[in-house]
């Protein structure tokens, strides 16, 4: 099997962690490992002096509980919302009562940042939500820009890196960001069911709201600082999270980076060929999101019934997402776009 969905094709060495029996997690080893981990994690992202939080659950429980610990304690929040994972932040200040306005952008469009300076003038919000890289598009924001408008309006900056993570150059601290949050599924190339959220020393005395149970800031906090969780911990993730964060450091975060921007490079000089378009007016290097020619309809089926390979299907009939992200070389994306391509001409 083949895949080009996240997390892409895993090392066999995490996947044989799997396979591994179960160690009991309230013991001393168990936390060293996640003090270690955190340690990681902070250097790949440039947030020294900060703090993690490591949740069994998705990018969007994290995304909940910034909302739900931190956004809750603003005033007005400005929101992103560039497509389905923007629109998510929108959600879930609906769901929580926290007052927003969305600048709501077209599919796979970048921001018009001089508006977007404009109404944080207007509005005077206290914090801003947003992707780094829309991961239903392809779009990728300028997180330098956006960061610019930020400081200057005294704006505290949340940043959902899910899919940028160790695909793009991102420090925090140079950019002054409050909070990342990101999972395992992506960059990291582990299986899904853990999520990061990553906070900057400036919040390491806030006083944050706690307004749910499972995701509350302080609680887990107290935990993390002997390596702890304080509910039962999808153990096994964690210890693959662990082996990954070392396999990185051993290769370089830079170099890890380079590669997943050697693949998209490759696989669109494939899309050029093949007449497909790139929606994205600024793409990331995470994903190729393009749109075929012709029986967009069956090309992910086919492709799982001919080829036993996976393509993630878009938000639009058409459009199709090829993850950069795992294990793959310029061989295995050229035979994919030939693959795509044979459909094409069924």
């Amino acid at each position: 099997m083949k895949t080009y969905a996240f997390p892409g094709i895993i090392d066999s060495d995490i996947l044989k962690i799997g396979a591994e029996q179960i160690p009991y997690m309230r013991t001393k080893e168990f936390g060293d490992m996640n003090k270690e981990s955190e340690e990681l994690l902070l250097k790949f992202i440039g947030c020294a002096g900060g703090r993690t939080i490591i949740y069994t659950g998705s990018g969007t429980g994290a995304m909940s509980a910034v909302v739900e610990n931190y956004v809750s304690t603003k005033n007005k929040a400005i929101v992103i919302d560039g497509g389905t994972f923007g629109h998510r932040w929108s959600q879930l200040c609906d769901y929580y009562g926290c007052h927003h306005v969305d600048i709501v952008l077209d599919f796979g469009k970048d921001i018009d940042y001089d508006e977007l300076e404009a109404k944080i003038s207007e509005e005077r919000p206290d914090v801003l939500l947003c992707q780094h890289h829309e991961t239903s598009s392809g779009q990728l924001y300028d997180l330098f820009r956006l960061s610019t408008v930020c400081q200057r309006f005294g704006v505290s900056l949340v940043v959902d890196v899910v899919s940028s993570f160790l695909a793009e150059e991102l420090d925090m601290n140079k950019l002054g960001i409050d909070i990342c949050i990101t999972s395992t599924q992506k960059g990291l190339n582990i299986p899904p069911g853990l999520s990061i959220i990553f906070l900057n020393k400036r919040l390491n005395d806030y006083q944050f709201h706690n307004n749910g149970f499972y995701w509350d800031f302080s609680e887990n906090l107290r935990n993390l600082t002997r390596g702890q969780t304080p509910y039962s911990p999808a153990t096994m993730l964690y210890m693959m999270l662990n082996k990954r964060l070392h396999q990185i450091e051993s290769q370089g975060v830079a170099s890890v980076i380079n590669k997943v921007h050697e693949r998209a490079h490759f696989f669109r000089t494939l899309c050029k060929r093949y007449s497909w378009n790139i929606v994205a007016s600024n793409p990331s290097y995470a994903i190729s999101g393009f749109d075929v020619n012709r029986n967009g309809d069956i090309i992910f089926r086919k492709m799982i019934e001919m080829y036993n390979t996976f393509i993630m299907p878009g938000s639009k009939p058409g459009f199709f997402r090829v993850s950069h992200m795992g294990i793959q070389s310029e061989d295995d994306l050229r035979t994919l776009a030939e693959q795509i391509h044979s459909i094409e001409r069924l």
